[in-house]
Formats: structure tokens, sequence, C-alpha cells
């Protein structure tokens, strides 16, 4: 199967009038935001085949085997980016952000990633300066474009940002979902995701809020922060070049050797061969 790689960190790409993909059936080393500018098909995601139409945006993200079968005359705007994107996005931590929650929930759900009426209609408005921008190069082209896709991003990750790993759906109450943004905003500070700080925050005993957290989850607190972290982790392994003990220390671990020990226990291997064999598949 071919596979396509990034060169630069990033890259706006306008293809149009398209009656058949030309690559077939492929993969990428890279992410991939699409958005269909006009025309309708089907766009197949590892097997997962859904409708596309004008307005919609994608997310491919590294190794998923896509296609779009078009039905009738297609434009896409692709809006690519790659590891040394990743690794400079770590100078902005507003966007680096952004990026963690969209990397973390990029399998989550096939299909349009844009969920709100109103976000799908900004998002239409931000591609439009977007095309023309990249159509032109103007003055202060760079700048512009940079902070449109900040822009872009921001709404991706609250369109397709679940808190993960549980379901909430629309009977949870507001505080469990608060409960879970508070933990994701603060997965760096130790402090903070202690019962007790987090329960004076939201104003709970020790006690109430560890059955509370359980009714609304069906999992514990902890095992909640243990999961996200090492979600994180594996996003810090495949997407940077921290050391493990760098690892360790950012998400409050002891030290390398207790990172190494919980990941191999959650994920079968240890953090030094995911990384290798992750990195392997990305450059296949």
């Amino acid at each position: 199967m071919v596979k396509d790689h990034l060169r630069e960190p990033f890259e706006l790409v306008l293809r149009e009038s398209m009656d058949e993909c030309p690559r077939g059936e492929h993969m990428h080393s890279f992410f991939e935001l699409v958005y269909i500018v006009e025309g309708r098909g089907r766009q197949s995601i590892n097997e997962s085949e859904f409708g596309y139409e004008p307005g919609d945006l994608f997310l491919v993200a590294p190794n998923d085997r896509h296609i779009f079968r078009i039905g009738e005359t297609s434009r896409f705007f692709f809006i690519r980016f790659n590891q040394l994107y990743l690794r400079a996005s770590k100078k902005d931590d507003r966007l680096a952000q952004r990026l963690e929650l969209i990397l973390n929930n990029s399998g989550q759900e096939p299909g349009c990633i844009l969920k709100n009426d109103d976000d799908r209609r900004s998002v239409g408005q931000l591609m439009d300066i977007l095309i023309r921008e990249h159509q032109n190069s103007d003055v202060f082209h760079k700048e512009l474009v940079g902070q449109l896709v900040d822009t872009l991003l921001t709404i991706v990750a609250r369109n397709i940002t679940q808190p993960f790993p549980v379901v909430v759906d629309e009977t949870s109450e507001r505080r469990s979902i608060d409960i879970l943004e508070y933990i994701q905003a603060n997965i760096s500070s130790p402090d903070k995701l202690r019962v007790e700080a987090i329960g004076a925050h939201f104003g709970l005993s020790k006690n109430y809020l560890g059955r509370y957290f359980k009714k609304q989850t069906n999992e514990t607190l902890q095992e909640y922060i243990l999961k996200y972290k090492l979600r994180l982790v594996e996003n810090r392994l495949l997407h940077s070049d921290m050391r493990v003990s760098e690892i360790a220390d950012e998400f409050g671990f002891t030290d390398k050797s207790h990172l190494s020990r919980i990941f191999k226990r959650y994920r079968g291997v240890g953090p030094a061969e995911f990384r290798r064999s992750g990195k392997e598949r990305l450059v296949l």
C-alpha cells in the first residue's frame, strides 16, 4: 500500500475538481485535516465508510488506511502537520494543549468531526479565508495563516474531544464533566490531582467525591487519572524526543523505573520498546 510522507512541518494543499482519488487507498506518516470544499461521495477510513458533503471536516491520523470514493466532482483542502510541527508546538502551551486533545481523540469516532452547527459555519468561513491566503500569499501571509490554523485547531479540539476514557452522555451531570475537564487541565500537577484537592475545588468531601465519580463514570478517580496519564505518555513517546525520565517527572511518577513498570503492566511492553515499534510504523 502507498504511504505518503511530509518533509516539512506543515503544509496546505488545495485539490481542484477531482473525479477520482489519484492515490487509491493509502496511508500517511502525518496528521491530516481534510475539508470538503465541493462535491459529494464516500470517505473510507480503516474500512469504516460514510458519506461526505460540502462543509465536512475529517481527521486522518498516521497509519489510517483511507480513500475518497468520489461520487460527484469534488474539491478538497488539506491541512497537514507532522512530528516536527508537534515538537515546535511545545513552545506554545495553548497550541500544545489543543494538539494533545486532538491527538488523544483522533481515533475515537469516524466521520465528520464537526458536531456543532455554529462551529461548522465558523469553520466554513475560516476555510474560505485560508484558501484565499493559500492562493494569494499576500503580505503577512504566514502570520495570518498561523493565526487561522490556531483558531481552527481550537474549534476542532472542542468538537472532537470527549472526556477520555469514560462515556458521558446527556444524562450525566454537568459537575462530572467539569471534574473530568479539571483533571485533564491539571494532569501535570500532582498536588492538584489529590482527592482532597479535587474535592476542595468542587466543594465535595473526599468520601463523597469517590462515590460520586465512580457512579458517574463506572471507574474510580485514580483509575481514570492513571489511564489518562498513560495515554499522554504514549503521545510523548511517539511525538516528542523527551527522555523516559523526563516524561515520568512531567506526570508525577516517582522515577523512570516506576513509569516503566506501570506502563508495561498496562501496555504489555516498556516505554522504550513502545517508542521504537511505534516510530518504525510511522516511517514504513
